[in-house]
């Protein structure tokens, strides 16, 4: 399949839906920059209206339909964003909208669709599952299908990113895109390699759904199978043939993120840039925080910061798991007399060392032979991974046996 999107295309698109899509502000950040050891400006695209970039290419293709397209309604399939981008714009324009949303999508993103006039059907367990009943839906009831990354209307509206950063940052050296599907990944590369042919561009995706990579790998989309993982938005098992045809040859490397890392993101743009953004935005910060891009070091580079719509059910989940990744929350057993004292000895070596207790469970009946000690798994509080090895040879100085607790999964 041969690109279908240009610059010309894109630059139509910004003209189209401008006035009705935010132009998201990108501003640098000296938090991050001191933190990562380059330049770092953060497109603000979680702050349209529903929250995520989808709005560009969803408005565009809205804007596209002719009267009986209109008239009859559209179709998609979506994890959430291009669901609200589609249930927003299509209220606006008085175009009817259905949308088919897999059963793992976050609901606030449910709620959302459906408070802003939506048909929302939830079905399967994958996103590939909802794909398939919105063809079938779109077949039956002569509905126009617009899909969330495999459709040149849509691309070219993502695209309009891209324009608007280098209007914003005309000199920055690379920008790292999160990845899926690959729509905005080939939208924003084919406006910024047009525009700045020397830019490089770095797709990063989740170790979740490693779809590009293995497309790379393979010269053409190759279905990847899928994990759960805090990036739902970038949880696509194949990469769409248009956007992947485009993107492949304009995307210089591609980064994989792991979960900790992508929590440990979340956690570093709430507390440094007092911003909530969901996992999938969350992973352009993780490839560079997490090293994977040391030849960006000193150089200007954006981050897409695409989508704010995290589920606040998980958000304490999140955040714990960033704490644990940033050394901040640390867990161990260990066995201790238990006599009177006991507990007080370990949490007097505890204070000692700085930290702070946050639970102590005692494990009698799994300790051993010795009915005068018992088990306790303890979780502390720490300042980092330097804490937490400095209260570790604190603790076994004291004359404490203990055994760190690796987190699950």
């Amino acid at each position: 399949m041969t690109a279908a999107v240009t610059l010309t295309d894109i630059r139509a698109a910004a003209a189209r839906i401008h006035g009705r899509v935010l132009r998201s502000p990108c501003p640098r950040s000296i938090p991050l920059s001191e933190l990562v050891g380059a330049e770092v400006f953060c497109k603000l695209d979680l702050l349209q209206r529903t929250g995520s970039f989808k709005e560009r290419g969803a408005c565009n293709a809205l804007l596209l339909l002719d009267d009986a397209q209109r008239a009859h309604g559209v179709v998609a399939a979506s994890a959430g964003n291009h669901a609200l981008g589609l249930a927003y714009h299509g209220k606006l324009l008085g175009i009817p909208v259905t949308v088919v949303m897999p059963r793992f999508a976050p609901l606030v993103k449910v709620a959302t669709c459906r408070r802003l006039g939506a048909r929302v059907i939830l079905e399967g367990n994958t996103f590939d599952d909802a794909r398939q009943l919105a063809v079938e839906i779109a077949a039956r009831d002569g509905l126009t299908r617009v899909h969330g990354f495999d459709d040149a209307r849509v691309i070219a509206g993502q695209g309009t990113m891209g324009l608007e950063i280098l209007e914003d940052v005309p000199d920055a050296d690379a920008l790292v895109v999160p990845t899926g599907g690959a729509g905005l990944m080939a939208g924003v590369a084919v406006a910024a390699k047009a525009l700045r042919p020397e830019i490089k561009i770095v797709a990063v995706e989740t170790a979740a759904a490693p779809s590009f990579s293995a497309s790379l790998a393979a010269g053409r989309p190759t279905r990847v199978p899928i994990r759960p993982t805090l990036a739902d938005g970038l949880a696509v098992g194949l990469v769409g043939e248009l956007p992947f045809a485009i993107a492949a040859p304009l995307v210089d490397r591609v980064v994989t993120v792991d979960e900790a890392e992508v929590s440990l993101a979340v956690l570093r743009l709430l507390e440094l840039e007092k911003t909530v953004v969901e996992g999938a935005a969350a992973a352009a910060l993780a490839a560079v925080l997490g090293g994977h891009c040391p030849e960006l070091a000193g150089k200007k580079i954006v981050l897409l910061l695409c989508g704010g719509n995290i589920d606040l059910t998980i958000l304490d989940r999140v955040i714990d798991t960033g704490l644990v990744a940033d050394g901040r929350r640390w867990r161990f057993a260990a066995q201790i007399s238990d006599r009177p004292g006991g507990i007080a000895r370990l949490t007097a070596a505890i204070a000692a060392a700085g930290a702070s207790v946050r639970e102590i469970v005692h494990d009698r009946a799994f300790s051993g032979a010795d009915v005068f000690s018992t088990g306790v798994d303890v979780t502390v509080e720490t300042a980092g991974h330097d804490h937490v090895a400095a209260l570790a040879a604190t603790l076994t100085a004291e004359g404490f046996v203990v055994w760190p607790m690796a987190a699950r999964g």
